[in-house]
């Protein structure tokens, strides 16, 4: 992150952010379709990619904070918020699937 260029890198960040979180969506709501076909250990496959892929997404957020933290000058743009945006309703609708899973599972459980 040393010595960004305020133009380019910034905005490869930024992308990377839309683009992990993105997926993560996409590879939840697979994994809830899985579940909805009691698929359970595909539903629990693609969780985890959705949690790897937000895990890439929180680190380059992190990274960029960091990098404002010790000092660098980041411009705030739409585009950053968007990423942020994106990345704050992956996270939560993963964790609401995560929960309606295992909720499938459990009345799964019951009625077998």
């Amino acid at each position: 992150m040393k010595n960004m260029d305020p133009n380019n890198n910034l905005e490869q960040e930024i992308f990377q952010i839309i683009s992990h979180a993105g997926t993560a969506r996409s590879f939840a709501y697979e994994a809830l379709q899985a579940a909805e076909d009691f698929d359970f250990l595909k539903a629990d496959e693609l969780l985890k990619q959705s949690e790897e892929e937000l895990a890439e997404a929180h680190k380059t957020q992190t990274q960029l904070i960091t990098a404002e933290l010790n000092g660098e000058k980041l411009e705030k743009s739409l585009l950053l918020i968007h990423a942020q945006d994106h990345l704050m309703t992956a996270i939560s609708e993963q964790k609401l699937i995560e929960r309606i899973i295992r909720l499938t599972k459990k009345l799964r459980e019951k009625t077998s």
